[in-house]
């Protein structure tokens, strides 16, 4: 934030991270075939995590008053997440929106 309390747009702020790591671990799992096979190799243990982590996300943006559409598709993705092809295409939207949401300074 600059001295007249205006946000700059390459000020790093935990929403923004989170929004970036989020995105780019639901991007793994939207990949056909790998994703899915890498959640069920893995107990689908990444659903839970994945959950965790958009809550957390959710908390961060509320309090930095930044959007949070991609957290909740995130929530939806991890929740619907074991259903063959329901999954996949919500992991594809929630990266898509938590990579616009974090590459945007709102």
């Amino acid at each position: 934030m600059t001295e007249t309390g205006v946000k700059t747009e390459t000020e790093v702020l935990p929403s923004r991270i989170i929004k970036w790591v989020t995105g780019g671990l639901e991007a793994v799992w939207g990949i056909p075939i790998l994703g899915g096979s890498m959640i069920i190799g893995m107990v689908w243990i990444p659903l839970i995590v994945m959950l965790v982590l958009h809550i957390i996300g959710i908390v961060f943006a509320a309090k930095e008053d930044r959007n949070k559409s991609g957290h909740i598709l995130g929530i939806l993705a991890s929740a619907l997440g074991w259903i063959p092809g329901v999954g996949m295409i919500l992991h594809i939207l929630a990266a898509i929106f938590l990579m616009i949401e974090a590459g945007k300074n709102q």
